[in-house]
Parts: structure tokens; sequence; C-alpha cells
């Protein structure tokens, strides 16, 4: 396998050169399998695990490989195994908060250059949503396009093209069935050799479709959406990358049912940006935008120039990031408390 086509370049190869020289070799994570891993490295695929070191050193689960990570290896049995040792430096990712009442990082998908977010032309078809991926995707500098698929679906998809392309000016949109190939053309022109680009949506916008038509052939499983309600089944339950035979690595995601922001601050500056703009105007330097007198922002919903709807997400998402920041700041203080308590102890001893 020619590195090059997963994205290998020279920057990689300057990072990667001290650790070549202890002899390690490299390799790049295409499947995540909770503590299982399967990775590409030039002499084809193998399955991999990291050492015990690794493991125990480790201060989150965010640091382990993901799907995309190049990695640092030693291989064994005959080449049938490789060991991994360090994840190098990521140039990008795509993560969120952990499901569940903790406040952790969840890194979905590493070193990607395109983000393609899938929404379908049904009932999952919802612009709020759309600003919470975008605003994501921004954070981590990755470019976005957004796909919406099942225009068979929709005879009125133009209006909803219109739409999503009126949230941001330079936003990339391309509307396509994978039932029909409509637009596949379109989407395929967009696949870059030594890219990798990440689809990411809810259940049953059809990104396993999608990537089986880029593809020509049904590497993963598809299922038909309930008509009542549109929602699909987890049909992709891991993520996993394949690279195309004209150049390109493609990462399949499962569906996401929980999307909460994790340190965003970036990405709604730059998703929010006319908000920003309009709150230059603002009487108050420190304004809330939520009931101060002479508030721009206010005004400019009142006039219709700003949308309700985009507005109220507006601020959902900031009183959001405000409560995240607050809880990390606060266990961050109880975990060095908690640290200093254990040195003073032993210095006791001593």
């Amino acid at each position: 396998m020619d590195l090059k086509k997963l994205g290998w370049d020279d920057h990689l190869e300057k990072v990667f050169s001290p650790l070549k020289s202890v002899g390690y070799s490299v390799g790049r994570v295409t499947i995540e399998n909770r503590d299982r891993y399967q990775i590409v490295t030039e002499i084809g695929e193998c399955p991999a695990e990291v050492t015990g070191k690794f493991m125990f050193s480790a201060d989150s689960a965010a640091q382990f490989p993901k799907v995309g990570d190049w990695v640092a290896v030693t291989m064994f049995d005959a080449e049938q195994k490789a060991i991994i040792h360090e994840v190098l430096p990521r140039k990008t990712k795509f993560s969120r908060k952990a499901p569940g009442k903790g406040f952790e990082e969840q890194v979905i998908a590493a070193n990607l250059d395109v983000i393609f977010i899938v929404q379908s032309l049904d009932e999952n078809y919802n612009l709020r949503r759309l600003e919470r991926y975008l605003v994501m995707v921004h954070e981590n500098r990755v470019q976005p396009i957004v796909v919406l698929n099942k225009t068979d679906l929709c005879p009125e998809y133009e209006d909803r093209l219109t739409a999503v392309r009126n949230l941001m000016p330079d936003l990339t949109v391309v509307a396509v069935s994978a039932k029909t190939n409509s637009g596949l053309e379109t989407l395929r022109s967009l696949i870059k050799a030594e890219w990798t680009f990440a689809f990411i949506g809810s259940s049953g916008v059809g990104k396993s479709s999608l990537i089986n038509q880029l593809a020509g052939e049904e590497i993963f499983k598809t299922a038909e959406v309930r008509e009542i309600d549109s929602r699909g089944r987890h049909t992709t339950t891991r993520r996993q990358l394949i690279v195309l035979p004209t150049g390109g690595c493609l990462i399949d995601t499962p569906g996401m049912r929980e999307l909460q922001l994790w340190q965003a601050e970036e990405g709604m500056d730059e998703t929010f940006a006319d908000i920003d703009r309009i709150s230059t105007d603002c009487h108050f330097s420190d304004c809330t935008h939520t009931s101060e007198i002479k508030c721009a922002v206010l005004a400019a919903v009142a006039s219709g120039e700003l949308p309700q709807g985009r507005y109220q997400n507006y601020l959902k998402m900031r009183k959001e990031l405000a409560h995240l920041e607050t809880t990390i700041n606060k266990e961050s203080f109880l975990e060095r408390k908690r640290k200093d308590k254990i040195l003073h102890r032993e210095i006791n001893r001593i």
C-alpha cells in the first residue's frame, strides 16, 4: 500500500522521523472496535492493539487511537499483527461531548480534510441540527460540505437547498439521491486523491448508501428507514475508513442521536458570523443579546433580518457551552485539589 494514497505527506514524515529512527513502522487506523483496531501499513492490513504502557498512561479515551489516526507500531507474528506505541499528532479531528452524564471528549474520527454533513430531505431535514453540526466541524478547522440526500422524496428540494445555502455565504451544498444517482457525479467530483472525507449525520440519512455508490460496490450494509417517522436503523455500528480505487479515503460513521458540543467557541464564531457582525453595533460591549436596551441583535430579530429560529439556536448553544466550561473548570479544580492532597500526604510521610 502506497501510504501517500492514504494522505501521508512530508509533514507527517518529518514528525515520524524520530520514531522511525528507533525502528517503529507507521500505519493508519481503519477500524476501531473497543480496544481492538485494524490498521493499514505499507505491507497491507493487520489487526493491532495498544501497548500496556499506552493504556495506563493515557489520561482519557480521547487519547486512544481513533479511525483516521496515524500510529507508530511494531510488527509481530510474521507481520500479521501490530502493537501501537504512539498516536502521531492529529492535524484535525471531529469530536463531541461523550454521551451520558459525564464530561469527556469523544473523538469520532481524526485527520480529516472534509466532512460531509448528510441530511435527508424527508423528516430528518432540520436547519437547527445542521447549525449544530457546522459549529462542531468548524471548531476543528475541517471544511464542511452539506449533502442533502433523497431528492427523489422531495419535489420542493430546491427551496430547502436555498435555505441551507442562506445559513452561510460560502457553504458548499450538494443535493443528491443515492437511489436514483441524481447529483452523484457532482458529489464524486468533490473527492480528491490523498484527502480524507468523513460522512456524519443521523441514522437513515443514507451515509452508507452514498459511500457504496462512490466506491462502486456494496461495502456497507444499508436498510430502509421507517416510513412513519423517517428514522433509520443503525446499519453502521462502527467507524471505518476505506480507500477508493480512484484515490481518497472515506470514513463512514454510525448515526448520531446525541450531538452535544465540546469546546466549540471558534466554531460558534464562524458558524454564526452574521450574529457576531450584527453584535458590533450593540450599545454594550458585553451584551448577552437577551434583554439589553439598544441590542442590535434583538433589533435584527424584530425586523426579520435575523431569523428567530437561528437566534434561539445560537442562544441555546451559547448557554450549553457556558455550562460545559463551568463544569469542566470545576472538575479540573477538584482533580488538582485531590492530587495536591495526595502529594501533601506523601511529603508528610518523608
